[in-house]
C-alpha cells in the first residue's frame, strides 16, 4: 500500500495552452503516446511511495527533455523547449517539481503566441537579443552549477533549489558558440571533458574540444576539422585518449538554402572516429569505422595497446531523412556493439562486434568507472517483437559472467526513460547501488519513478514513487548527491 500521501501539489498553468491528456485517454491503450508536452509547471510535496525507499538515496535526480509551448507536427521532436524535472530524496520522502528553461527562444514564443522553432539546423526567430538555444537535452551539476545543455549552444545555468533560469554560462568568456549535450566527467581528475561541432552556423566541419576543472574553470580548448560536416551527438574518453565518432548524418547549409533538410543520411560518405591524445602530444588520427549511426556511447577504455568503445549502433539514424527528404525506414533498433582500435596495427580501421542480444538506447554505467575497464551497464530496452519503438524494458548488461542480461519488462502500454545509476556509497563495488527510471503508465496516462536494486532489476522495483501527472518523453538526466547539492545551494 502507499506509505506516504501527497501533502501539497501546486500547479502553475500557462493559460493560453491546452493539455491534451483528455484526448490521450480516449485513445486505445496500444495507441497512447507520451510524446505530447504538458502545459504547466508544478511543485509537489511528498509523493506517495509504494514499497520502501532506500535510506541511502539522499540527493536529487534531474532530467531534461523537449516540451514545446505550441506543438507543431512539422517540427522535429528534438527542437522543443527544454523542461527540467527534479525528484529530490530527503527526510524519508521524495518531492517533485518541473520548470521550463527560460531561454530567449522560450520568451519569444511565449510572447508571440505561436510556434517559432523551425526545426534543427535552422535560424532562430528574428528579434532575439541573443540566441541561447533551447537547452533541452541534458542537465547536470559541475563546479557547483546546475547546467541545462543542448549541443548547439552554451549551457544555461539553473537555480538548484528552484530550477529557475539564471542564464547562459560562458565560463568567464572562455567559451563561445556550441557545447555538447554529452560532456564527460573524468572521475580520476574531476575534469568535465567537452566538445562542440558545426562551427559558426552549426553546419560546418569545425570541431573543438576542451576541459573544465572541478572548480568550473576552462583549462584548455583546441580546434580541429572533421572529415565532413555531420551531427556528432556523443563522444568518449579513456585515460589517454578522446574519441569522436563522425557518422554520415551529414550537415549542409547549401541543402537548407535549397529547401532541404539540415541533416540527412548519406552513407556514401563513410564513417570515421577521431582519436586524440589527451596530453596534447601527437595529431588527430582519423580511423575508418563501420558505416552506421551512433547516438550514444556506453563507455570506452584501454587495454594491451587497444582502445575499446561500447556503443549503441543503428543501421541508420532514426527520425532523420535522406537528402531528398524521404523518411528513413530501415534504421532498425540499436544494438550494443564493441568497437576496437588496435594501436599496434598499421591499418587505421576499427572493428565492430555485437556484444549482447539486447536492443535499445540510453546506455548508462556506474560513472565512477567511466574511461576505465568496467563490467556493468544499463539501458532502456525494446521488446524484440515490438516495432513501435517504445522502450518497454529496463536492461542490466553484465559484461562478465558470459555477458548476461537482467531484464525488467514493463506492463503493456508502459514505457521507460533513461535509467540512471546511483552508487550506494562512494567506495562501494562497481554496480552496487540503485537504478532510477521515470516510467510512463499508458493505462493511466501518468508517470511513476521506479527505484531498482541495480544488480537485480528483474526482481522489480524496491520502491515506486507516484507522480500525479505525465512526465513526457525526454532525453537525459543525472543524479546529484546531497552533499554536492548542499554546496551548490550555499
Amino acid at each position: 500500500m502507499l506509505t506516504e500521501s501527497a501533502k501539497e501539489v501546486k500547479i502553475f498553468p500557462l493559460e493560453t495552452l491546452r493539455n491534451d491528456d483528455v484526448d490521450l485517454l480516449a485513445q486505445p491503450l496500444s495507441y497512447r503516446s507520451n510524446h505530447p508536452p504538458i502545459d504547466f509547471e508544478s511543485d509537489c510535496g511528498t509523493l506517495p511511495v509504494q514499497g520502501i525507499l532506500p535510506t541511502g538515496l539522499q540527493g536529487m535526480l534531474v532530467r531534461n527533455g523537449p516540451n514545446p509551448l505550441h506543438p507543431d507536427p512539422t517540427q522535429h521532436w528534438f527542437a522543443g523547449h527544454g523542461m527540467v524535472h527534479r525528484f529530490e530524496f530527503a527526510n524519508g520522502g521524495v518531492t517533485y517539481g518541473n520548470r521550463w528553461v527560460r531561454t530567449q527562444r522560450w520568451y519569444s514564443e511565449r510572447e508571440g503566441g505561436a510556434a517559432e522553432l523551425r526545426g534543427l539546423g535552422t535560424a532562430a526567430p528574428e528579434g532575439l537579443a541573443f540566441d541561447d538555444g533551447v537547452a533541452n537535452t541534458n542537465v547536470l551539476m559541475h563546479g557547483r552549477r546546475l547546467l541545462a545543455l543542448e549541443e548547439a549552444h552554451l549551457p544555461i545555468e539553473l537555480d538548484a533549489a528552484t530550477l529557475g533560469t539564471r542564464g547562459q554560462v560562458d565560463f568567464d568568456g572562455a567559451l563561445e558558440g556550441a557545447f555538447t549535450a554529452h560532456p564527460k566527467l573524468d572521475p580520476r581528475t574531476g575534469e568535465l571533458l567537452f566538445f562542440s561541432y558545426g562551427g559558426p552556423d552549426g553546419l560546418g566541419r569545425q570541431m573543438t574540444t576542451g576541459s573544465i576543472d572541478a572548480t568550473g574553470r576552462v583549462t584548455g580548448v583546441s580546434e580541429f576539422d572533421a572529415p565532413y560536416a555531420s551531427m556528432v551527438h556523443d563522444f568518449a574518453f579513456t585515460s589517454r585518449h578522446l574519441l569522436f565518432p563522425v557518422m554520415p548524418l551529414t550537415a549542409s547549409a547549401a541543402r537548407v538554402q535549397a529547401g532541404g533538410p539540415a541533416h540527412a543520411w548519406e552513407p556514401e560518405f563513410g564513417a570515421f572516429v577521431g582519436l586524440l591524445r589527451r596530453d596534447g602530444s601527437g595529431e588527430m588520427e582519423w580511423w575508418k569505422a563501420p558505416v552506421c549511426f551512433v547516438f550514444h556511447v556506453m563507455n570506452a577504455w584501454e587495454s594491451d595497446d587497444r582502445i575499446h568503445m561500447d556503443v549503441m549502433q543503428f543501421d541508420a539514424p532514426p527520425n532523420f531523412p535522406w537528402p531528398d527528404g524521404r523518411a528513413i525506414t530501415n534504421a532498425g533498433h540499436a544494438r550494443l556493439c564493441r568497437w576496437t582500435f588496435d594501436l599496434r596495427g598499421l591499418e587505421r580501421v576499427a572493428t565492430s562486434e555485437v556484444i549482447g542480444n539486447a536492443t535499445g538506447e540510453f546506455p548508462r554505467i556506474d560513472e565512477r568507472f567511466a574511461g576505465e575497464p568496467y563490467r556493468h551497464g544499463w539501458l532502456a530496452g525494446h521488446t524484440p517483437e515490438d516495432d513501435s519503438g517504445l522502450f518497454t524494458r529496463i536492461v542490466h548488461v553484465d559484461h562478465g559472467s558470459g555477458r548476461q542480461t537482467d531484464v525488467y519488462a514493463l506492463a503493456d502500454g508502459d514505457a521507460t526513460s533513461e535509467p540512471v545509476f546511483v552508487p550506494r556509497a562512494a567506495d562501494s563495488e562497481e554496480g552496487d547501488g540503485w537504478i532510477l527510471s521515470v516510467v510512463f503508465r499508458g493505462a493511466q496516462t501518468r508517470s511513476d519513478l521506479l527505484v531498482f536494486d541495480a544488480m537485480h532489476v528483474s526482481a522489480g522495483p524496491v520502491a515506486t514513487v507516484a507522480i500525479p501527472h505525465r512526465v513526457p518523453n525526454g532525453f537525459h538526466g543525472n543524479w546529484i548527491a546531497a552533499c554536492e547539492l548542499a554546496l551548490s545551494r550555499e
